[in-house]
């Protein structure tokens, strides 16, 4: 299989500007994902950052990873999308003849993966599904603490159940941002909400950080120095 490993990492984050390129314990936030796609990439992979931003650029070279473009305006706004980003980059290698099979989403807001994150990951992919994406055990559950105004004004649950602790309710899972392993027909077929085949591959909360204010960077900065307290 041959997978474009692709890293979206543009400029202007409102939430914590500045973030990609921000050090992060000894690391630029963006070098997290660039070390982890060259470390799971096979000889056949291409890995790619689609970016706007100069500085991701530079760190992306001091790492011996070409840039192959800029990503256009008009994919770096706060209206662009994931898969209006993924497809502008296939179409890229499309026009050089270069065809792949699957592409592996690097969210680089999460710097916490693990090789055996995508090793299981990689191992539940199958032709037939569209994506298989990165969860954790969802805290709130539609089944027990997540409600919906009805047209009274009233809150009701929005899944109803008979369970009066979350136990007792159906597991439910989040995406946490990580990684998405997607198939490149299904892409071509549809978007995203046109998915209906997506298999989870369960993550810790530890390693589930998606960094997008500087609340979540003090979290991760703390998970960070736990990690290498454990390894000392």
């Amino acid at each position: 299989m041959k997978t474009l490993i692709l890293i979206p990492a543009r400029a202007g984050s409102k939430g914590l500007k500045g973030k990609n390129v921000k050090n992060l314990g000894e690391l630029p936030l963006i070098a997290y994902s660039i070390l982890f796609a060259k470390e799971v990439a096979t000889h056949n992979d291409i890995v790619c950052i689609s970016t706007n931003d100069p500085e991701v650029i530079d760190i992306a070279e001091k790492y011996n990873l070409p840039v192959p473009f800029v990503r256009p305006d008009a994919l770096a706004s706060d209206f662009a999308g994931s898969y209006e980003v993924i497809m502008h980059a296939l179409n890229h290698y499309d026009a050089l003849d270069i065809n792949f099979d699957s592409v592996l989403l690097l969210q680089p807001t999460s710097p916490f993966r693990l090789v055996e994150d995508f090793n299981k990951m990689n191992a539940l992919y199958t032709a037939d599904c569209d994506m298989v994406v990165s969860v954790c055990v969802s805290k709130n559950s539609p089944y027990f603490n997540l409600f919906e105004q009805d047209q009274y004004g009233y809150l009701k649950k929005s899944k109803e159940s008979d369970g009066i602790r979350r136990q007792d309710c159906p597991e439910v899972y989040a995406f946490n941002g990580s990684m998405y392993l997607i198939s490149v027909a299904a892409l071509k077929r549809t978007n995203f909400q046109g998915f209906t085949k997506i298999i989870k591959s369960v993550m810790p909360e530890e390693r589930s950080i998606d960094i997008d204010n500087m609340r979540d960077w003090k979290i991760a900065e703390y998970f960070l120095i736990e990690a290498k307290n454990e390894n000392s």
